[in-house]
């Protein structure tokens, strides 16, 4: 009794190139992985079949499962895949269709999501309109396989298959494609000879890492994706693939495109630098970012908070600013309303108490240990008796122990100008932060201070936050020259341009 097929006809269109052959069964080992292949297509009747039967019969074998996921086509693609299906008798093979067009990314999603929710381990992206060669598909998943990396990128500009003029890419797109790789590269601090290859491999370990639920359903999700994967520092590879240029219609415009890269790009940026937030790259926003300018709250804290000492700080955070002051010896409690901190190493302790309701819990819990810093940097804001905080204080100073706070000036110049324009309009974060409760110029700031039991022994007022208000890295030449200006005229104005008020306190009791 013959056994029953379970692959079609290998027909390889591949030219020879140096290296192991793309039906090497060593490279095809999944190793007892379990590997995927996404096929995307829309309207892909007359090249489908050719795809499928180019891909190798050793990686057949070897991977579990081959998808076909058509995006609601226009033609029989989905007929004509179930039918190979059926009639072929491809156990591997599996199709399905969306009830409507969910577009290139939204595809990529649907399908990621498929092998996930699967338990795969591995899953490569192929087209199928015969764009990318099927025959050096294991190319792409065996470093994957062996753990060198997450993630493996075809590229067509390397030479080991002619490059890619020679594979008949036009000029136009040749010359678009570098000058966007170089842009990449230079804007992300990657080294990747192309961006713009449709055909990959990914881990599904770092897929499930990644957040899909706002990205573009579009071309630019390719991008997305690879900004993700390198700011989350996952291992990327590149691999050389042919360049092939049929017949098949090509359903990109160019120049969207290229726009959507660029924005792409700068929406990332501006949201790591805390400038905006941007849906799809909304997890990488913090709210309060560490300011590296001078004259900042933060520049002034590390020295406030010296180093080598116990410090406490209250209203912490995910502890950004607690890994930046653990560089200079110090040991840091934190003290915070989240129930984690992301950056938890950066304390010797840390205890999640609802601040409002003061930190006595946590002073009966430290059995009487005192600390040289206590930081409560712009937390009495946002409380209903911030009072009762400083009170409490007391109790965690050593008797030469300093506190140090910040607090928002209300009398800025910028709101000062809101308000002659009849405007008081409160923001995502700044001095009219929506959740702030109570606001201070620096004479108020002054007397509460003084009136719960504390000497000032020193006062900073800090500059404007230059590098959020323009997205100005603090390195940048314009960036400093605009800065010192600014803390020229704060130093003669506080009260009017001075954007934090910050003091340095001694305990009365």
């Amino acid at each position: 009794m013959g056994t029953t097929p379970t692959t079609l006809p290998y027909e390889p269109k591949l030219r020879p190139a140096p290296g192991p052959a793309p039906d090497d069964g060593e490279l095809a080992d999944s190793r007892g992985k379990r590997i995927g292949i996404l096929i995307v297509t829309y309207n892909a009747l007359t090249t489908l079949t050719t795809v499928l039967k180019r891909i190798p019969p050793v990686v057949w074998d070897n991977v579990e499962e081959i998808a076909v996921f058509d995006d609601a086509s226009q033609d029989e693609t989905y007929a004509l895949a179930v039918g190979l299906r059926t009639l072929r008798s491809l156990p591997k093979l599996q199709v399905l269709k969306h009830s409507r067009n969910l577009g290139y990314g939204g595809n990529q999603k649907a399908g990621y999501k498929y092998f996930l929710e699967k338990g795969f381990d591995i899953v490569v992206l192929l087209h199928g309109d015969g764009q990318y060669a099927p025959e050096v598909i294991s190319h792409l998943y065996h470093p994957i396989v062996e753990g060198k990396a997450d993630a493996v990128f075809g590229s067509r500009m390397l030479k080991t298959y002619g490059g890619p003029l020679k594979g008949g890419m036009p000029l136009y797109k040749y010359l678009g494609n570098r000058i966007l790789s170089i842009f990449e590269n230079r804007m992300l601090g990657l080294n990747l000879t192309e961006f713009h290859s449709g055909y990959r491999a990914y881990s599904l370990h770092a897929l499930r890492q990644i957040d899909f639920s706002q990205m573009t359903d579009v071309f630019h999700f390719d991008t997305e994706i690879i900004i993700k994967l390198h700011h989350q520092h996952y291992r990327i590879l590149e691999t050389p693939i042919p360049t092939y240029y049929g017949d098949e219609l090509c359903n990109v415009d160019g120049m969207r495109y290229a726009r959507d890269v660029v924005k792409a790009v700068y929406r990332y940026r501006e949201t790591c630098r805390s400038v905006a937030c941007y849906p799809e790259f909304r997890e990488y926003y913090i709210h309060y970012p560490i300011k590296q300018s001078k004259y900042s709250s933060h520049y002034y804290v590390r020295r406030m908070a010296g180093s080598n000492h116990d410090v406490l700080d209250v209203g912490c955070g995910e502890g950004f600013l607690a890994e930046e002051l653990q560089k200079q010896g110090n040991r840091i409690t934190g003290i915070d309303a989240l129930r984690s901190a992301k950056n938890l190493a950066a304390f010797e302790q840390y205890f999640s108490v609802d601040l409002d309701q003061g930190i006595q819990p946590v002073i009966d819990e430290l059995r009487g240990k005192r600390f040289d810093r206590v930081l409560l940097l712009d937390v009495l804001e946002h409380l209903k008796h911030p009072e009762q905080l400083l009170g409490q204080c007391h109790q965690a100073l050593s008797p030469d122990g300093l506190l140090v706070v910040s607090v928002p000036n209300v009398a800025n110049l910028s709101v000062r100008l809101m308000l002659l324009l009849g405007r008081f309009d409160y923001a995502e974060r700044g001095i009219l932060d929506k959740t702030h409760l109570r606001f201070f110029t620096r004479k108020t700031a002054r007397r509460l201070m003084e009136e719960n039991g504390y000497s000032i022994v020193g006062e900073k007022n800090t500059v404007i936050p230059l590098e959020l208000v323009f997205g100005l890295p603090a390195e940048n030449l314009l960036m400093k020259l605009l800065n010192r200006m600014l803390a020229a005229v704060t130093w003669l104005m506080p009260g009017l341009f001075g954007y934090q008020v910050m003091f340095l306190a001694r305990s009365k009791r």
